[in-house]
């Protein structure tokens, strides 16, 4: 994956943003169109015009679908656990 030299100019609700890291500079980019998005559909269902109000609305949306996906991970994390434990008595056993 390449790695970003300079800032990448990035568009999030028609304010430009210089973003520096060691990401790839077109995953930087997908991130910032990803924020965008929510921020214009969050926005489109509203009838404020205060960016900073659709930004807030935005990262709690985004923790949401951050927090129900760890959520969902972890479960199956556990039934895979289980599962193994499962296959593990079987094999001790000889089956």
């Amino acid at each position: 994956m390449a790695r970003s030299e300079g800032p990448i100019q990035v568009m999030i609700y028609d304010q430009e943003y210089q973003m520096r890291g060691q990401l790839d500079p077109d995953y930087m980019r997908k991130l910032g169109e990803y924020v965008d998005a929510k921020m214009r559909a969050i926005a489109a269902g509203r009838q404020t015009v205060d960016s900073l109000r659709v930004a807030v609305l935005a990262a709690l949306n985004i923790a949401d679908a951050y927090h129900q996906l760890k959520a969902q991970h972890e479960q199956i994390g556990q039934k895979v656990d289980e599962c193994s434990a499962i296959l593990d008595q079987l094999f001790e056993q000889g089956v």
